[in-house]
Formats: C-alpha cells, structure tokens, sequence
C-alpha cells in the first residue's frame, strides 16, 4: 500500500505539471483545460484553484450515478491543481514558438507517464474518468462514445468562454490515447492476490 501510495502522489504531481506545460505551450490545450482557460478569463480565480473547483462538481454527478470514489480520487482532486500552479509557477509565459511547441509535446509525454503512474496505483479513478465510466455503466453506451460526448461538450463550453483551442487541442486528442495504452500495463503495480484460506483454517472458523 505504501508504494500504491507513493507512486499515485509522484503521478498525480506529475500530471499537474504535464498539464502546466502544455499550458505554457499556448498552442491549444485538453479539452478540460479549455474549459478551465475560459471560466478563469472570467472570473480570474487562478487555473490550479478552478482545477479543484471543477474536479469537484465533477464529483457530484458521481451521486446520481452511484460511483464511489476511491482514495486516490480524492487525492486527485485536491492534488492536481495545486501542482498546476506549481508548474506556472516554475515555467514563464510568452516564449518563442518553438520552445512553447516543446513544451507542449514534452507536456503530453509526462502525462502519458503520469497517467500510467497514478492508475497503475490502483487506489481509484479520477473525477473525469470516473465519470465517463460512470455514464457508460449506467446507460450502456460505449467508452469511446461517452468520452466524445463529455470532451466535445466541455471542449465546446470552454470555446465559448474564450479557451485556448489549437492545433495543440487536436495533437493532445490523436495522442493522449496511444501514448496511455502503451504507459498504463507498464506502470500498473501488480495486486496482491486474495488469500486463500485453507481447509484447516476454514473449519476452525466454521467451529
């Protein structure tokens, strides 16, 4: 459990920063990141502190859909946004182009590294994965339908509110997939296996 622990809080700082720097990229950004670009141009409440925000709401549609959080999901939505700013923090604004383009594709690598570390930990699902997988336990609807709906409807909403929508957007939509199927079994800690009890055990507790 220790090591579960350990490798899901590396993970989870990680992803702040991986999001930090696609931010900084300035190029486009993931679709829940748009959204959080554009409510922060509105209400300037800082992007790490709405990460939080909205990991939260996200929790409360877990209620209708019966999905219980886990310990890391609670990490999670407290953890993420503070390393984002963390992340701002360290890295400037206003670069030359080719720096933010690396940035940017540096960026989308330590997420896939990040991503792999925090659910090979196995301590619970993000807010925003759990709710795609919520929605697809409760309608039946497929993975990759319920994640086009949720991405294209926060994608749009974060449009609107005047996120930054790019060519980095598409990149981190063709990419993100591929590069986490090849991460998550590589960084997964294996389980341990349920004990078993014995016979001789087994008819001690029955007695």
């Amino acid at each position: 459990m220790t090591r579960r622990l350990i490798q899901l809080l590396i993970g989870l700082f990680l992803y702040g920063i991986a999001i930090a720097l696609m931010v900084r990229g300035a190029i486009g950004v993931a679709p829940w990141d748009v959204l959080t670009q554009g409510i922060d141009g509105h209400t300037h409440l800082g992007f790490g502190l709405l990460t939080v925000i909205l990991s939260g709401v996200v929790l409360l549609f877990w209620i209708p859909l019966r999905q219980k959080p886990g310990a890391g999901t609670v990490i999670n939505a407290l953890l993420v946004g503070p390393s984002v700013d963390v992340g701002l923090w360290l890295v400037p604004a206003g670069l030359d182009l080719w720096l933010r383009a690396l940035l940017f594709a540096a960026g989308v690598l330590l997420l896939a590294v990040a991503t792999g570390l925090y659910i090979g930990a196995h301590l619970g699902p993000g807010p925003r994965d759990g709710l795609m997988t919520g929605l697809h336990r409760r309608t039946g609807w497929p993975i990759w339908i319920v994640r086009t709906g949720i991405e294209g409807t926060v994608l749009a909403l974060g449009w609107v509110l005047g996120g930054n929508v790019g060519i980095g957007t598409v990149l981190f939509a063709a990419l993100v997939g591929p590069l986490c199927q090849w991460t998550i079994p590589r960084l997964a800690l294996p389980l341990p296996a349920p004990r078993t009890p014995s016979p001789a055990s087994t008819l001690a507790e029955a007695r």
